[in-house]
């Protein structure tokens, strides 16, 4: 009978510490089907890295310890389908929302969450649309497409010494956007567009469009788009005997765009830029946690895992100074505050972007990324 009143009393106490402490849910969104599948559950794995760590250093927000629950949602990187989920989000009353994956469902997405005064971290989404909106909610950790393309049309004419170029875009607001700022540094810094062509990012056949690109005879195809598309268009490139470099955003920055190009892109084919990056002492903090997300989950990261872990954080820490998990309270401590991450500092200017943003070009030789320079 006294071990069963012990035992009682035991699991009386253990129940009592359990419900003491408070759950913060901080959800992810991205694609977690279709063709882009595996960027988005890269950036959950980063999130879920960023959860990981919190619940294991044992985080006290207001003087109460809390638990960090990820909610993990996929929006199949379809704009309807981003707003039911942020609708869910809404209702569930998450505490923040890390996401979304691709600028056509952040956008639409963000109003949602903006209504409802909850914190929204974009990790990968470069549209310049998503922080023009005026929405305080809204907030980003790489670099937008005017950066992005800024350093590619430099790129493009400088080293690469590209004066005809043919633009396409798969007509979402991250290819669209990306190609017509591309566009303009690449005329600002006296190159030409010979050829705009335009597709969608669920097209298979793009014969027509190699083959009026083809007589333009350009010295680049600019694609703004993802590698479901890109790496297709590179194979049916050279089955037309079209041997011409490619470049491209962060949708194509990463080794998949090999395997989705039946092995037919060639070392230096295909150059590229990521919204990111670091270089020097901060380079080993990145390389460590490659190392560590390989060792969790059993594969390399794609590209912004480590911009999900970093937005994570960024959100949690903000949390902790205003010493509250409530939106309402932390939102104001995230717009100012200053995080050093894995990826960077984060602090954000007045619209939501990441301050002195950097951008990465890389190439691809034997089918594996490669860097090339880091640059503002």
């Amino acid at each position: 009978m006294n071990k069963k009143i012990i035992m009682a009393a035991v699991l009386s106490t253990l129940a009592g510490v359990a419900s003491s402490q408070e759950v913060v849910r901080i959800a992810h969104v991205a694609g977690l089907t279709g063709p882009v599948a595996y960027f988005g559950k890269d950036t959950e794995n980063g999130a879920r890295m960023a959860i990981e760590a919190l619940n294991a250093k044992g985080v006290t927000i207001g003087g109460k310890k809390v638990t960090f629950q990820l909610v993990a949602e996929d929006d199949a990187a379809d704009p309807k389908q981003a707003t039911s989920v942020a609708q869910k989000l809404v209702d569930a009353k998450v505490n923040g929302v890390i996401g979304h994956q691709t600028s056509g469902t952040t956008i639409p997405a963000s109003k949602i969450y903006n209504t409802a005064g909850i914190p929204q971290i974009s990790h990968s989404s470069t549209s310049p649309k998503y922080t023009q909106q005026g929405y305080n909610t809204a907030f980003r950790v790489i670099a937008n497409d005017v950066q992005l393309g800024q350093a590619l049309g430099r790129y493009a004419t400088g080293p690469m010494k590209a004066k005809r170029v043919a633009v396409v875009d798969d007509r979402t607001a991250y290819g669209q956007g990306l190609a017509t700022e591309f566009s303009r540094s690449l005329q600002k810094a006296g190159g030409s567009v010979v050829a705009r062509e335009f597709t969608n990012d669920k097209a298979t056949d793009f014969s027509a469009i190699v083959t009026r690109i083809r007589a333009t005879k350009p010295d680049l195809v600019f694609f703004g788009g993802m590698n479901a598309t890109a790496g297709p268009m590179l194979r049916q490139m050279k089955q037309l005997g079209m041997n011409v470099r490619m470049m491209g955003g962060d949708g194509i920055c990463s080794d998949e765009i090999f395997k989705l190009s039946g092995g037919t892109m060639t070392d230096g084919q295909v150059v590229c830029a990521e919204a990111g990056g670091v270089q020097g002492d901060a380079k080993a903090g990145m390389d460590k946690f490659r190392a560590d997300y390989k060792k969790r989950f059993g594969i390399d990261v794609q590209i912004n895992a480590p911009y999900a872990y970093d937005a994570t954080m960024a959100m949690a820490e903000a949390m902790v100074k205003a010493g509250s998990s409530a939106p309402a309270k932390y939102l104001p401590v995230l717009a100012k505050i200053q995080y050093k991450g894995v990826t960077g500092p984060i602090a954000f200017d007045q619209r939501g972007d990441i301050r002195d943003g950097t951008i990465t070009l890389y190439t691809f030789k034997g089918g594996k990324r490669s860097m090339i320079a880091v640059t503002k």
